[in-house]
């Protein structure tokens, strides 16, 4: 595997399909990480621009329910609430005065866990069950994990983008 000089392994270019898409979605969670590297406390916490609330801190954390949601809900079936319930809005992006960046990736990496324990043993096709009022907008209760990866791929693409334009809002550092 090549590893960047920061610290991201580059996914593999030729690869078993469940390994490529393993590496991609490590190399997201890996950038996610990066963009928060090296920020206080105050910086994490600055939103992009007005009205928008979205900070880095609130990224991680929404990444954190992302990963419960698609992992242990609709993958697992399990009967989990939101990782921040009833903390305000359900997608993690609310940040509490109470909460630093380091408990905030701490709770992260947790949930990366227990969906790679959820994962690690089902293939590709196996499925799990969206609710109804979601099921609606895919078109189907049933989702397979391939999807679900492919999606979680996407979801960390587009707010590692966001990341970006934060990252370049608090320090001007601006790249991988």
């Amino acid at each position: 595997m090549t590893t960047l000089p920061d610290g991201r392994t580059v996914p593999p270019p030729h690869a078993d399909e469940r390994l490529m898409l393993e590496s991609w979605l490590d190399f997201h969670r890996d950038t996610l990480a990066l963009k928060c590297e090296g920020l206080d406390d105050r910086q994490v916490r600055t939103a992009a621009v007005p009205p928008s609330e979205v900070s880095l801190l609130g990224l991680v954390q929404h990444a954190a329910e992302m990963e419960r949601n698609w992992f242990q809900k609709v993958f697992g079936g399990l009967d989990v609430p939101p990782v921040y319930a009833g903390e305000g809005r359900e997608d993690g992006f609310e940040v509490s005065h109470d909460r630093g960046l380091e408990e905030a990736l701490a709770v992260w990496r947790a949930e990366i866990a227990r969906g790679r324990e959820l994962i690690s043993d089902a293939a590709l096709d196996d499925a799990g069950a969206l609710p109804d009022a979601e099921a609606a907008s895919v078109g189907d209760r049933s989702l397979s994990l391939r999807w679900i990866m492919v999606h979680m791929i996407e979801e960390y693409a587009r707010h590692n983008g966001h990341a970006d334009l934060l990252r370049e809002r608090v320090d001007g550092v601006t790249g991988p």
